[in-house]
């Protein structure tokens, strides 16, 4: 595919002024779109599902971790809509407005597999270990790389690859696919922590089989959500390597 130089700018050849790789780009965001909404509606629907053992959220945390012999971790109630997480610093397993109190199969879904992720922290599960050492590197870089691309191109990286502009390009994708690898090492971590609270909703009897098949539901909405995120991100990386990966030479 051969880059045109135009009005001093490019466009590729697969159409005048248009720019075909968007087309990535608008993939991962109807990919994400469309799984958002599928979380939605799923955890909606089965939030007006109340568990026989009228459990809450928080109850099924607290009895999934002190199944699991955890006795360091404290269940907290956040504000929010989904804001729910385990935060490894505070060492507190924090449960949304819909999920702390309510005793649906979607709360109890939801709370045990947040207790996933306190059970992989004191296992030393090394995919979750390893994203946590990725954060600030993934966050400096999501931050940071796109004004180096930009600012490489203005310096004339798409030009030469003999210049200073090309060398932000390229440091600016590097930094792009350390973003993009934390997406993707999310996945595992994800995976492992729904698989994790299925596990111990029924070694510990907390819903019904077909509770349990509801809940299941739940999460595998839920992990559609991060697939969907891995993806978009990856077709971003694919996009930009396709733009400013090489480059391009003086004649």
């Amino acid at each position: 595919m051969e880059i045109v130089s135009y009005m001093g700018g490019y466009y590729y050849g697969y159409g005048f002024g248009i720019d075909p790789t968007i087309f990535l780009v608008l993939i991962g965001v109807v990919l994400c779109l469309l799984a958002q909404a599928k979380v939605k509606t799923t955890v909606g629907r089965y939030s007006r599902v109340y568990s026989a053992s009228g459990l809450t959220g928080a109850m099924a945390a607290e009895r999934m971790l002190r199944a699991a012999g955890i006795t360091d971790v404290a269940i907290r109630h956040v504000a929010g809509t989904l804001t729910d997480h385990y935060d490894p610093r505070s060492k507190t397993v924090n449960l949304s407005d819909g999920v702390y109190n309510s005793q649906s199969v979607a709360a109890v879904g939801i709370a045990c597999h947040e207790c996933g992720h306190a059970i992989q922290d004191a296992r030393a599960y090394f995919p979750l270990t390893f994203r946590h050492s990725l954060v600030p590197v993934a966050n400096f870089g999501s931050s940071i790389s796109w004004p180096l691309i930009l600012f490489g191109v203005l310096a004339g990286g798409m030009r030469t690859t003999n210049s200073i502009g090309f060398l932000l390009i390229q440091a600016g994708i590097f930094c792009f696919s350390l973003a993009v690898l934390f997406q993707m090492v999310t996945l595992p971590v994800e995976f492992n922590a729904s698989r994790r609270a299925m596990q111990m909703i029924e070694q510990t009897g907390m819903l019904t089989v077909e509770e349990s098949r509801m809940t299941r539901k739940v999460l595998t909405a839920a992990a559609l959500t991060y697939v969907a995120g891995a993806a978009s991100a990856v077709l971003q990386l694919l996009r930009l390597l396709i733009l400013f990966g090489g480059g391009r030479r003086d004649d």
